[in-house]
């Protein structure tokens, strides 16, 4: 039903990693109580430049084990549920929805972990409203609506916790946008046999794109999404400018190239 788009990762440089190297990396994880803390940061690390490269599975094999070592430490369970998240939007786009549904309802039981181990924390929040988000697009009757609701009340936590959270922020965003633009068909059926969704407005994903920006000016996501609002709006003059400003920054994950192609598209068909 609704269409949540990732939020940008942080910024780093693509790596070359081959197998080999991932799975020395998990083998050769610390045994020392003094260095194992170093050892975890170090493979972290690892895994956020797989995530940005989009190497997922690779990422999940380096995660399982150290996951499985310690399976309540909150900083892993949030990067599960982040690569899996990411993991079913692969498959979501590339193979079927069927496939993408086991992928992401493993993403929403680390995320509902990580807020039982961690409930004031924004980070876990935000994973519960991404995950829930995505699984929200997959067809699933009453637990559609039930993942739209939850997606948005997680994403409200999260930014009540942090206000400045842009993920949370973003990810608000793009929940205002995808509901309050369902067709009225939808929108009847899902208040006829599910009791409906919550009100969403393309006004207040204007705001929360906007804060988006303000916080996080150079990331392409913000601009790409408030430019669509904006044509929803049939703000064209609006929309131009956020395209354009889309094709003036730097890619910095592996998304945003196909982000460009989408607004160059975009400022054609507007012409």
């Amino acid at each position: 039903m609704m269409k949540m788009r990732a939020v940008q990762r942080p910024v780093f440089k693509r790596p070359v990693f081959t197998g080999a190297v991932v799975l020395s990396a998990i083998l050769l994880l610390p045994q020392s109580p003094a260095t194992c803390q170093q050892g975890r940061e170090d493979h972290l690390k690892i895994v956020r430049e797989l995530d940005v490269s989009g190497d997922y599975e690779q990422a999940l094999e380096i995660l399982r084990p150290l996951l499985k070592d310690d399976p309540d430490d909150y900083s892993l369970l949030c990067w599960m549920a982040e690569i899996l998240v990411d993991n079913s939007g692969v498959f979501l786009r590339e193979v079927s929805p069927q496939e993408a549904k086991p992928v992401c309802q493993e993403a929403v039981r680390y995320a509902r972990r990580a807020v039982m181990v961690e409930p004031d924390s924004a980070g876990g929040w935000f994973q519960v409203g991404q995950s829930t988000g995505m699984l929200s697009q997959l067809p699933g009757g009453r637990e559609t609506i039930e993942m739209a609701a939850e997606s948005k009340a997680a994403f409200e936590r999260a930014i009540a916790i942090d206000p400045d959270h842009t993920g949370a922020i973003h990810g608000l965003a793009c929940w205002h946008y995808a509901v309050a633009n369902l067709s009225g068909a939808v929108k009847l059926a899902a208040k006829v046999f599910y009791g409906g969704l919550p009100p969403a407005s393309n006004d207040e994903a204007v705001r929360l794109f906007s804060r988006a920006i303000t916080l996080e000016p150079d990331v392409i996501l913000h601009h790409l999404e408030l430019g669509k609002t904006y044509l929803e709006m049939r703000e064209k003059a609006l929309a131009r400018m956020e395209f354009e400003t889309v094709l003036r920054l730097p890619e910095v994950y592996h998304l945003d190239a196909g982000r460009k192609q989408e607004a160059r598209r975009l400022l054609v068909e507007m012409r």
